[in-house]
């Protein structure tokens, strides 16, 4: 024989119902445990609902969410240990029901929520909110159903109502505690980045490096638009981070995106973000750098190779701050700071018609250009020691370098700047078959270096390296062949390279310590071309 369903068992199982839906996709403790409380109402028709929490005390008990109160009444329902029909039921851990709250002498009524009513039995019932390892609370209401519904119908219901919320809590606490450790790690890494770019982690001491020195202090406070010009590899980013770390937006995002490294159809998509279904591919909503950026700083790198398409649009966020994401129709408003990085000369850019005039003015507020190492060279040692310790580090090594092999890098003339420096000491120490390099492991191109040029450098003098740096040792400089330029002997490495690593360029470009641009603009300056490959088979040239 089949029971029949009855009206109150179908109330409750949607009650619960709702109630676990909302508990498993919920975060805002206080918001969520008020919605518990209203389902209860709206499904089973009750009047009032308190939901008491022990404080983080432990002294007390506090109502952390209710239905039917109002906010003052909620200020006023709070209960020591024990106190009362609340206190008791969070002391032994049972249920308590009472059947007239107007003839029941532990009943406080501290809310003052029931004063006003009409004369006439109102019962109340609470059970309490346990989890394994102690009563966390008590959930209360006054009586759900009419007279023919049993009190223990009322309480059955209410603790596995209770079994929910006491889960829900657990789970809360759980992602409390995960969000507590990522706060903590978060600060931590933010005060390893302030450690580390003190005195804006710039290597050097030069009068021209304390001029961007001087200029970041000035324009890290402010919220102008800056524009780091210079040579590739003269530490633009490196720059940039430090003005972000020195501005009061400190403690917020700092985001980064290269212009030149991403194409013209991904690039909107990258910078503004896009809407789900915007182009093909687009299966979900995408949020664009600048808003991720939101109240931190945004750094474009090579802002010099945007598309005139796209420059318009930026040209907008930095005067309004205003945006609309790929295909959609919302305007979004941001907060961003805007430092920008270029190695080509925008005004020529503007001459030649493939840079906007009224872009470059507004990114041309407070310029800076970032001296090249070559300009520097009292900095070089100082660079090498801090490198070179960082390369040990790094690879388990206490490798050093001999006074002969800093002399000749004194002397180069480093067109990759401060880049190609620290990747030459990176493979040095990583190459090196002995604790002290000597002059003959270095490249050819820089060994090859005019005498007159490597040793006329009085101000590269070495600046009290520490003990496991450099370690100086006395080694002869190489003979220099007189009959070959530098022009010549920087060619023949280049080429050789190329050859050795069958013209691929990124490969020798690895070998020679330089980066993909410079080896393109090497090939490019000594007409170096790779041999005719036509009368052979591909399949011999791949092997």
């Amino acid at each position: 024989m089949i029971k029949p369903d009855y009206p109150t068992e179908r109330l409750e199982l949607q009650a619960l119902y709702q109630i676990s839906q909302l508990i498993g996709s919920a975060l805002d403790i206080k918001k969520t445990l008020s919605e518990v409380l209203q389902i209860l109402h709206e499904t089973l028709r009750m009047e009032r609902a308190t939901l008491v929490l022990q404080e983080e005390g432990g002294e007390h008990l506090s109502i952390a969410a209710s239905y039917g109160l109002s906010k003052e009444e909620e200020r006023r329902g709070i209960y020591r240990l024990g106190e009362g029909v609340i206190g008791r039921i969070f002391q032994s851990a049972y249920p308590f029901v009472v059947p007239d709250i107007h003839s029941e002498p532990l009943f406080l009524n501290r809310t003052g929520a029931r004063a006003n009513l009409p004369k006439g039995e109102i019962s109340f019932i609470g059970v309490p909110v346990m989890l394994p390892e102690a009563v966390v609370g008590v959930l209360s209401v006054d009586r759900l159903f009419g007279p023919e519904i049993s009190f223990e119908e009322d309480i059955r219901f209410l603790t596995v109502v209770a079994m929910l919320i006491a889960q829900f809590l657990r789970l809360h606490k759980t992602v409390s505690l995960k969000q507590q450790v990522l706060v903590e790690e978060n600060l931590l890494l933010k005060k390893e980045l302030r450690s580390r770019y003190n005195q804006h982690n710039i290597i050097g001491q030069c009068k021209r490096i304390q001029d961007v020195y001087n200029y970041i202090d000035k324009v890290a406070p402010s919220r102008a638009t800056a524009l780091l010009l210079g040579e590739s590899g003269t530490g633009k980013e490196l720059v940039a981070r430090a003005i972000h770390q020195a501005s009061p937006r400190a403690n917020k995002p700092f985001i980064k995106i290269n212009c030149a490294a991403l194409p013209e159809n991904l690039l909107e998509s990258e910078l503004l973000g896009h809407e789900k279904g915007a182009f093909t591919g687009a299966a979900t909503l995408k949020k664009g750098r600048f808003e991720l950026a939101d109240g931190g700083t945004i750094f474009l790198d090579e802002v010099g190779e945007l598309p005139l398409a796209l420059q318009a649009k930026l040209l907008r966020v930095l005067q309004e701050q205003m945006f609309e994401r790929l295909g959609g129709t919302q305007t979004i408003t941001v907060n961003v700071r805007v430092i920008a990085a270029t190695n080509r000369s925008l005004e020529e850019c503007v001459e030649q018609g493939t840079f906007r005039a009224d872009l470059f003015y507004r990114l041309n507020v407070v310029p800076v250009v970032l001296p090249p190492l070559r300009d520097r060279r009292e900095d070089i040692p100082l660079l090498l020691d801090h490198f070179l310790q960082e390369s040990n580090r790094m690879n388990a090594r206490e490798v050093r370098l001999s006074s002969s092999v800093v002399q000749l890098l004194c002397g180069y003339t480093w067109p990759g700047n401060v880049r190609e420096l620290q990747n030459l000491i990176e493979r040095l120490v990583i190459m090196a078959d002995r604790d002290t390099i000597v002059s003959r492991e270095l490249p050819s191109y820089i060994t090859a270096e005019p005498e007159a040029e490597s040793l006329s450098a009085p101000s590269c003098r070495l600046v009290a390296p520490s003990p496991e740096g450099m370690g100086l040792a006395d080694e002869p400089l190489p003979t220099i062949a007189a009959h070959k330029s530098l022009k010549d002997m920087e060619k023949t490495e280049v080429e050789g390279a190329l050859r050795r690593h069958g013209w691929v360029q990124a490969r020798a470009a690895r070998e020679l310590g330089l980066t993909q641009r410079q080896m393109g603009y090497r090939i490019k300056k000594y007409g170096i071309a790779p041999p005719d490959f036509s009368s052979c088979p591909w399949d011999t040239i791949k092997k």
